[in-house]
C-alpha cells in the first residue's frame, strides 16, 4: 500500500484556502472581505454544499500577485 502524504495529495489536487484563513492573512475584518466580494474585486470562490466559501491557493496568490503596484507608481 502506498502512503501519500498530506502535503503531496494537496499538491495534487490544489490546495483551498478557507476566508477565515485569507482574513488573518490579510489582516482585514470579514465585513472588509464582504464588501470586496460585492464589489468582484476578489478572487474567484467556490461555494460548498454546506454554504461554506473555499479559495484555490493558486488563485489567491495570482490575485495577491495582481494587486502588487508597478514600479514608477510611486505608491498611487
Amino acid at each position: 500500500m502506498t502512503v501519500i502524504h498530506l502535503q503531496e495529495a494537496a499538491e495534487q489536487r490544489g490546495a483551498w484556502m478557507t476566508v477565515p484563513e485569507i482574513l488573518a492573512d490579510l489582516k482585514i475584518h470579514r465585513r472588509t472581505w464582504q464588501h470586496w466580494r460585492a464589489l468582484g474585486k476578489t478572487p474567484e470562490c467556490t461555494r460548498l454544499p454546506n454554504g461554506e466559501l473555499r479559495i484555490k491557493l493558486r488563485d489567491y496568490e495570482t490575485w495577491l500577485d495582481s494587486l502588487a503596484e508597478g514600479e514608477g507608481t510611486n505608491g498611487r
